[in-house]
């Protein structure tokens, strides 16, 4: 499995909203510049995500983008599944008659492999290491 562009940036900009949970809105160019997202293509992401049902966002000089959720309430596996789409590594691997039963087995638990890694982790688990990464200069430390 392959993460786009626009997987990346929405988990990051999720993160950042995760680390203003309870604060309020957070203008998207704030979250821009600190996540170093290119505010337009920002901006047509938290639509996604608004529509999606994971921010609200607010009009307005004191408006913004927050969380919906708590942070450990939001599995990446679900934030993943929006913006990327199906989190098979093929794209015919739930269609009818796959004529390679071999293959369609690994394929399926490459597929299943992802999603249970992708339910255990959290945008508050993300938004916890990215806060330890700044704390001890770059080392994740258990």
């Amino acid at each position: 499995m392959r993460i786009s562009t626009k997987g990346d940036y929405g988990v990051r900009a999720l993160i950042e909203l995760a680390h203003h949970y309870g604060e309020g809105p957070i203008q998207s160019a704030e979250i821009a510049a600190r996540q170093r997202i290119p505010e337009p293509y920002l901006d047509q992401l938290l639509t996604t995500l608004r529509k999606a049902g994971f921010i609200r966002s607010v009009r307005g000089p004191q408006g913004g983008h927050a969380l919906i959720r708590r942070p450990e309430e939001v599995p990446l596996s679900e934030v993943i599944r929006t913006l990327e789409g199906s989190l098979s590594p093929v794209s015919h691997l739930h269609d009818e008659g796959h004529q390679c039963r071999a293959a369609h087995e690994v394929w399926h638990t490459v597929e299943e492999a992802t999603q249970k890694i992708l339910e255990g982790v959290t945008i508050g688990d993300l938004a916890t290491r990215e806060l330890e990464y700044d704390r001890t200069g770059g080392r994740y430390v258990i």
